[in-house]
């Protein structure tokens, strides 16, 4: 599977890059190759100051070695060693009428001391975050979603729709970091689903990316903005950094197994704003984006 998996997020890389440099014409994406201390690389790339993406990242890694004690014990085993890959991405538009999007999908091993497979899961998803709300683009995103789902199974999109409301919850604030999309994490195989099933499930989700996202990105690149919705925005992206550094596996996970810490903070936006105790104006279309994000929203 790991010959099988790292291959198709090379190609994944590729595809996503490609489609988001043409969409700009201004961007392009700078390539870094680097190895990671203890076993195993990735290729970042990003783009940075676009006419359309004021920041995207789309990184893809394969990382092996001792699993650290702390990540020894946050899965509640002795000596052991592990291999990851998968390609993570977050995209930073320009103009606050088209959203950040976020995805991510990976494959996990875990061995004994003497090399034998102990464990082994898919995990990721892809989640949206607008700064003003237009429904029919939510609806695009969850349609196309559920539409990946339901090829493999009818209960998926509910199932991995409510683990994306819980997990991209930032409980700090009592709301949701954004309106969600899929979440899933420990897919492994069971007595009616062979791993090759799950390979395909996750390969399927990534394909839908371009398809759930770019049309939103055409639609919207082109409404015009006034610096008081710029401001918003960042004050917005302020909530989005609150969740990565305080809630997010997949940072946390880079840092306890002495990932490269650029490609780990990627994520975060180029320009951001924390404001002390901001509420935007009763009745404004900021305060309606705040009212959805209390309570998960049903979107198809």
């Amino acid at each position: 599977m790991k010959e099988q998996f790292y291959p198709y997020i090379q190609r994944l890389q590729d595809q996503i890059t490609q489609k988001l440099e043409s969409l700009d014409h201004l961007g392009s994406f700078m390539e870094e190759k680097w190895e990671r201390p203890g076993g195993g690389g990735g290729q970042t790339r990003i783009l940075e100051g676009g006419s359309i993406f004021e920041k995207a990242g789309v990184n893809i890694s394969a990382v092996h070695g001792d699993l650290p004690p702390s990540m020894q014990a946050y899965f509640g085993v002795d000596q052991a060693t592990f291999y990851a890959c998968g390609l993570s991405l977050v995209i930073h538009p320009k103009s606050p009428m088209v959203p950040t999007v976020h995805a991510n999908f990976r494959y996990f091993e875990m061995y004994e001391p003497d090399g034998k497979r102990k464990d082994q899961w898919f995990g990721g998803g892809l989640d949206l975050t607008p700064y003003y709300l237009f429904e029919e683009d939510v609806q695009h995103f969850h349609q196309c979603c559920k539409n990946s789902c339901d090829a493999f199974d009818i209960n998926f999109y509910t199932t991995f729709k409510k683990a994306c409301d819980t997990y991209f919850w930032n409980a700090h604030r009592n709301e949701a970091r954004g309106v969600g999309g899929l979440f899933f994490d420990y897919l492994r195989p069971t007595e009616n689903i062979s791993l090759q099933d799950r390979y395909d499930f996750v390969t399927a989700i990534g394909n839908t990316f371009l398809n759930a996202y770019i049309p939103i990105v055409q639609k919207r690149k082109d409404y015009r903005y006034t610096p008081q919705q710029r401001n918003w925005q960042e004050i917005r992206r302020g909530r989005y950094v609150e969740f990565n550094l305080i809630h997010d596996k997949g940072t946390l996970f880079g840092l306890k197994t002495n990932g490269r810490i650029e490609s780990i903070l990627m994520s975060l936006p180029a320009h951001v704003q924390w404001k002390y105790n901001y509420h935007p104006e009763a009745g404004s279309d900021e305060a309606a984006l705040l009212e959805v994000l209390k309570t998960p929203k049903d979107w198809v």
